[in-house]
């Protein structure tokens, strides 16, 4: 019997993205949608040779119903086209498809880090939508992101911008299983108000360039 602390039991038998989205609006694999407007799944190109990775949605994104629309999605896209990726070839979702947050002054939602159980439990619709859109490279954006498919003791700080293999541990029903690169979340980027912002920038544009080169070849 599945757990119930999983969406796996909330997957259709249809696996394509149509139907996993329709039904990942229904998930109660975690608490995490009890508060959330609603489930944020993936967007974009269902044939998409990129997939981009975040942690989980943010308050625009809650809003709207799309991943990465707020500042670090701004962000995002300019650091898209800087490496020279369409960003019409890209397929873009995160590991958490609910917004996890707390309220302060009783409106203002600030964003909380989802908890490994929350990212466990949600991990079968991102690997639903990697076995879906068979891209040639994932790329993780952040730690949360990397650690759902690479493990909880992987760092990004020490690989970020590495063409990785897929892991084994994980199961996706997809030939050939694609690359895996980390990289820093968009949304650190901006936060960074020192002198080092502009380079930190600059090393996220050049890990995305390579997992570019990666699928370009």
């Amino acid at each position: 019997m599945r757990s119930p602390g999983s969406a796996a039991q909330y997957l259709p038998e249809d696996r394509g993205l149509d139907a996993l989205r329709a039904a990942a609006g229904g998930c109660q694999g975690c608490p995490l949608y009890a508060d959330a407007t609603q489930t944020v799944f993936g967007h974009g190109d269902p044939g998409a040779p990129l997939m981009l990775v975040g942690e989980q949605p943010g308050d625009q994104e809650d809003r709207a119903g799309l991943p990465f629309v707020g500042p670090a999605g701004r962000l995002l896209a300019r650091a898209l086209d800087d490496a020279g990726i369409d960003p019409a070839l890209t397929y873009q979702t995160n590991a958490v498809k609910h917004f996890k947050f707390t309220r302060k002054g009783g409106k203002r939602r600030i964003h909380q880090k989802p908890s490994r159980t929350e990212v466990v439990a949600c991990r079968p619709w991102l690997l639903a939508e990697i076995e879906a859109v068979r891209p040639q490279v994932v790329v993780c954006l952040g730690a949360t992101a990397a650690q759902s498919l690479l493990g909880a003791a992987f760092r990004v700080s020490a690989q970020r911008g590495e063409a990785i293999r897929f892991p084994s541990s994980v199961d996706v029903r997809v030939e050939p299983e694609p690359i895996v690169v980390a990289t820093v979340h968009p949304s650190s980027v901006l936060r960074d108000r020192s002198d080092a912002h502009d380079e930190a920038y600059k090393l996220f544009v050049a890990d995305l360039r390579s997992a570019r080169n990666v699928y370009a070849h």
